[in-house]
């Protein structure tokens, strides 16, 4: 969820929570107030009927209105305050009841007591507090629809620099010349995120430039001695003068500077596709590849007795040649390598998916470590663990997608395609 949306989300939830609290006590409010005044009014017509008969002692001639009624009724016990209440009453004009306030009071004229009963219809009070209520909500519903729209053009607005700023970091790569060239804002607080993102991705662009010379350096000098190595162990072991356990230690060595050429060379390759250095972008034939490098491979094959199926339809793919070569080797590698004897590979490549399948020496490999470095599986034949993660470095180069899956006894790699021209 975007910060904006949740904001207006809250801010509304908030407003419209206070806004309808806010509605129900302002009722009551005006209706205590405009109540208050009708009673007033009554309260008026009192002393105006006391102070008549104070001056005449008789009780005045009333003249009921349609809005105002008075009357008069003899008690034997006058009542010990005034009273003012709300009643429902029938109107014989308008032949319906209606709400009406009454005002009673004790009055004494002349030697009687009597209780004056001041009636005035109070429809129109509550007449006035609905309008009064109705032009209030939707005033308040004016203003939250404004402030609604105008947050919403606002925060648009204020975020702009925000998502130019994201939108510059997804397009960034360590591998480029500099680092990110974020411009300064009208908001200080995107001005010193994106002046901390210069400074940030500058200093990872040095210790980036700094780590691939010194991979490219290391690569460089590791040749050598390697080199040195293997050439002098040949030499030795051309020589008849040495006893077999000597030429038993010369051959491990010579294994062991191998294996250690593969690694070193394993892990270069994954360094140089870290950094982007290949660019997939050439017309490459994959049936074409795959059927050289099966022929390549094909003595391995008939050495270990595996049945080797293929299925192979004319595939082209935006690629690289050379990612391309080493993806179909180190696939073919990994299918050699864990084949019992006599078992079975099978090859099929469609124009959406390259799929190999092979008998499995075990049960399942661990689906969520297969693909990661030095990756090795119980009781596993020989090899450097990286033919896998090299594998899934160029998917990730070339836009593929790769997975794998154990069943019927099979190990089963998945390639799919993307970049098909």
């Amino acid at each position: 969820m975007k910060l904006s949306a949740k904001y207006n989300r809250i801010n509304i939830a908030a407003t419209i929570a206070v806004f309808i609290l806010g509605s129900v006590c302002y009722y009551f409010v005006l209706r205590y107030v405009l109540i208050h005044q009708l009673d007033q009014s009554l309260h008026s017509e009192q002393q105006e009927i006391s102070q008549y008969v104070n001056a005449h002692g008789i009780l005045p001639e009333i003249e009921n209105t349609k809005e105002q009624k008075t009357s008069f009724a003899p008690v034997a016990v006058l009542p010990a305050k005034p009273i003012a209440k709300s009643v429902q009453l029938y109107n014989d004009l308008e032949k319906e009841n209606e709400l009406c306030r009454q005002y009673i009071f004790p009055l004494k004229a002349g030697n009687k007591d009597y209780t004056v009963t001041v009636t005035k219809s109070q429809e129109e009070t509550e007449d006035l507090i609905q309008i009064i209520i109705l032009i209030t909500i939707l005033m308040v519903a004016l203003v939250l629809l404004v402030n609604f729209i105008i947050n919403r053009k606002v925060l648009s607005r204020l975020w702009n620099p925000f998502y130019t700023t994201v939108n510059y970091i997804k397009g960034y790569h360590l591998s480029g010349s500099e680092g990110l060239h974020l411009e300064k804002t009208d908001l200080d607080e995107f001005s010193l995120l994106n002046e901390s993102l210069n400074q940030m991705s500058l200093r990872a662009h040095n210790d980036y430039t700094v780590l691939k010379k010194f991979t490219e350096n290391a690569a460089h000098e590791m040749q050598t001695p390697l080199a040195v190595i293997r050439s002098k162990t040949e030499v030795m072991m051309q020589g008849a003068e040495l006893k077999e356990s000597s030429m038993q230690h010369l051959k491990e060595i010579e294994d062991a500077a191998l294996k250690l050429g593969k690694l070193h060379q394993s892990l270069l390759l994954l360094a140089k596709l870290e950094n982007n250095q290949f660019v997939p972008g050439e017309k490459v034939d994959l049936k074409k590849i795959i059927t050289e490098k099966i022929n390549e491979k094909q003595d391995l094959f008939q050495a270990r007795h595996l049945i080797l199926q293929t299925s192979l339809e004319e595939v082209t793919v935006s690629f690289h040649t050379h990612l391309a070569e080493i993806l179909i080797t180190n696939l073919l590698n990994n299918a050699l390598r864990y084949t019992p004897a006599g078992g079975q590979v099978m090859i099929t490549l469609t124009g959406d998916a390259l799929v190999i399948t092979n008998t499995a020496f075990n049960d399942a490999l661990d689906k969520s470590s297969i693909f990661q470095r030095f990756y090795k599986p119980e009781n596993s034949p020989e090899g450097t663990g990286l033919g896998l993660a090299i594998v899934k470095e160029i998917c990730v180069t070339a836009g593929f997608s790769i997975d794998y899956f154990y069943a019927d006894k099979e190990h089963i790699f998945v390639i799919k395609f993307k970049s098909i021209y």
